[in-house]
């Protein structure tokens, strides 16, 4: 993909939809050279903020990712699921983002947390979501 595309340009980043995919990304582009010599590494970033682009993040290789607690979108599932079950209506605080063509998809949207090296600790330690061993 990288040599058909690009060729003798210079890939400067890649907006992975998955951490899952950052970490073949880099592994695509370290692969063809960038990370050595005069070939800067393009900036990488991701979604989901799982452990291994995580650690990628503290090597210096991934540059950001994006961090939804699951813990959060678990309470708030639970709830909707609750008061749906008891005829009632979940709370939703969105009726505008999501338009599937036949309707607008009344929504709840937690925030996203952009994680990057400087904020690791912070967000994903100091919540108790990973231990500091998990990202060593």
């Amino acid at each position: 993909l990288l040599s058909s595309n690009y060729g003798d340009k210079q890939l400067h980043g890649a907006l992975s939809p998955y951490d899952g995919l950052s970490i073949g990304i880099l592994s695509s582009v370290k692969g063809v050279g960038y990370g050595s010599g005069d070939l800067k590494m393009p900036i990488v970033t991701g979604q989901d903020a799982e452990i291994p682009s995580v650690k990628s993040m503290i090597a210096g290789e991934q540059y950001s990712t994006i961090f939804k607690d699951t813990r959060e979108l678990a309470k708030v599932t639970v709830k909707m699921v609750d008061a749906v079950l008891a005829g009632g209506e979940p709370e939703i605080n969105d009726t505008s983002t999501y338009d599937n063509g036949v309707k607008v998809v009344p929504s709840y949207l937690l925030e996203p947390v952009s994680v990057n090296v400087t904020n690791y600790e912070e967000i994903l330690v100091g919540s108790g979501y990973y231990t500091a061993d998990q990202l060593k």
